[in-house]
Parts: C-alpha cells; structure tokens; sequence
C-alpha cells in the first residue's frame, strides 16, 4: 500500500493521526469524461469521444470500486470495445503489480510492471494513491478517469452509438431517487466498511460499523416489499451497492470486524445479492478468492499475520425467489 508524491513511489499506510482514528478517502485525481461527441463532461475537458478499441480498463478483481465498473462494462456488452488489464491480487510495498498470478491480466498498453507506472505516464508529477479502477486512453496517452462512479455513468450511456447493448441504469426519472441511494449508501455502506476496518480508535470503529448497520437493516426492510432499491426497476444503485455486499462475509465481517450482523442473517438482503449475482453476465465479474486472499493477506495493518480466514461458504446460485415481487 502506498502513492506516489510528485511522481516517486512511496510505501506509506493511510494516516489517521491527524482525523482522530478516522479514516478518510482521498478523492480521484484525473476526472475527465468519455462521452458520445467528445464535448466536456460535468467535469474535466472535452475530446474523449467514445470509439470502439480506443479506452483500456484497469481493475484488480479484489476491489469493490473497479468491480462496479466490470459489471457495467459487460452488462452494456462493452468487452469488445474496452479492453482490460487485471492486476495481481497482492498489493504490498509495490501496491498493485502485474505480476505473474490466477486471473493477472498483463499491461499491454505501456508494458508497465505496476500500476504506479501508469500513473506516472499519465502524469509525471502526480501526488495521490494509486487505484483501480483507472480507465486509460489510447489516443492521447492518459488516464481519462479514476473515479469509479463515473466511469460507470459513462459506460452506462457513451457508447450506445457505437455498439453497446441496450439498458439505461441511470434514467432520468429515477435519477433524483438513485442519487440520494448513492449518497447514503455510499457513505456508510461502500465507503463505511472502510472505515471501520481502518479505524484506529474505538469511537471511530463504533461509529463505522453502526452506520453500515443501520443502512442496512433499513434496505432489508425496503427489499421485503421492493425488488430493488428503486422498486420494480434495476438501476446503477444496485450495482453500486452489490460489489459490497458480494464482500460482505468473506472479507468485512471478519478482517473489517463488521460482525454485528452476517449477510446470510438478512433474509431479503441475501436473496437480492444471489439475484443480482445471476443476473446475465455479472457472476463471471466476481472472484471471491482474489476478494478474500487480497484483504487478509495485503492489509498487514488490518491483519499482520496475513493468515487467510477459511470460511464463510457461500452458494449465491442458491433459487433466489425474488420473481414475487415485480420487475419493470
């Protein structure tokens, strides 16, 4: 774990001194736009237009924030028209590599060894953490975007023109509702796990893990009487909350010491993830021995001895039975 100060790498931990215990995130850095035209974004500058074969993915296959972007790429049928490097699951003193591994997809962009270089590239003097997801452009010889919300935003919509399948996650009807979804949940349930797992005072833990509690119990209680969070209508709010939730007892009721509760203890909220994990597409995006392996063994803060937890066993082919309640 560590991030780049002015172009050089170094390996330094998140620091919570200066938070009182709390961990907070750094925002994403590079925040252009992809759209169908090439005209500018809500944010950044214009000239990415959408075109088959010109933008390639960086994910790892452990993290929440790249997976949302895998499970968008292939429910718009984008696989041919991005391509994809994967990195390895471990991430240490070098963070994320390209090392030879099960599942590592090699850099065949810059021929990078790790995923700092690609940063680097795209910026010689960049300051910040590097991560996945990270969405590259051929043409220009950048990074586009690394704010995993956007980049989901576009691939919902950018290259219907050019080849994608049919589907719009974020419809203008519903985008008032989805995005108060995101916001809540995203702060005390994607981004909430977080902090309780890298808390360093118990205050700040407690905090954490009641917020990504109260969440929720509140949408188990929605998904009693809804099939998704915005009733008959699947949208990007579920594919926000589902990588999370996909987490859940492999890595953060154990190593984030989220265990008030299990998953499998929700009746609704399990169902709805073993749906969604059906859904055309999506179960090939999960690899829940890269989830697990990289939590317990590259967050040697969160857990030194890099012992590896055995279990839950999981089956998320098990019959849902979310078809009684409606869908658009």
């Amino acid at each position: 774990m560590g991030l780049l100060v002015d172009g050089v790498w170094q390996d330094r931990w998140y620091d919570t001194a200066g938070s009182g215990g709390r961990f907070e995130r750094q925002r994403s850095a590079f925040r252009h736009w992809v759209t169908a035209d090439g005209s500018a974004g809500p944010s950044g500058e214009g000239g990415f237009v959408a075109e088959p074969g010109r933008y390639h993915l960086y994910v790892s296959l452990a993290c929440p924030w790249a997976h949302r972007t895998l499970i968008m790429r292939a429910l718009k049928g984008l696989e041919g028209l991005v391509s994809v490097s994967v990195v390895h699951w471990r991430m240490r003193e070098q963070g994320w590599t390209f090392d030879d591994g099960p599942g590592v997809v090699p850099d065949t962009e810059l021929g990078a060894r790790r995923l700092y270089e690609v940063y680097q590239a795209a910026d010689p003097h960049y300051t910040g953490r590097v991560t996945t997801p990270a969405l590259w452009d051929r043409h220009r010889r950048t990074i586009v975007n690394n704010e995993s919300s956007e980049i989901l935003r576009m691939f919902n919509t950018a290259f219907d023109g050019v080849g994608a399948q049919p589907g719009d996650y974020y419809p203008p009807e519903l985008r008032d509702e989805i995005d108060a979804l995101n916001e809540r949940i995203y702060a005390t349930v994607n981004n909430g796990v977080y902090r309780a797992g890298f808390a360093t005072t118990r205050a700040r833990y407690e905090e954490a893990v009641r917020g990504v509690f109260a969440t929720l119990d509140t949408i188990e209680t929605h998904l009693a009487t809804n099939r998704y969070l915005c009733g008959a209508r699947l949208t990007e709010a579920d594919w926000r909350l589902f990588p999370t939730l996909v987490r859940f007892d492999v890595a953060y009721h154990g190593h984030f010491k989220c265990n008030l509760r299990r998953l499998v203890d929700y009746p609704n909220l399990w169902a709805y993830t073993r749906e969604l994990y059906q859904y055309p597409g999506v179960a090939a995006t999960v690899d829940l021995d890269a989830i697990r392996i990289n939590y317990y063994r590259s967050q040697v803060k969160v857990n030194p001895s890099r012992v590896v937890a055995i279990g839950p066993r999981l089956d998320f082919t098990a019959p849902h039975d979310r078809g009684r309640l409606p869908a658009a």
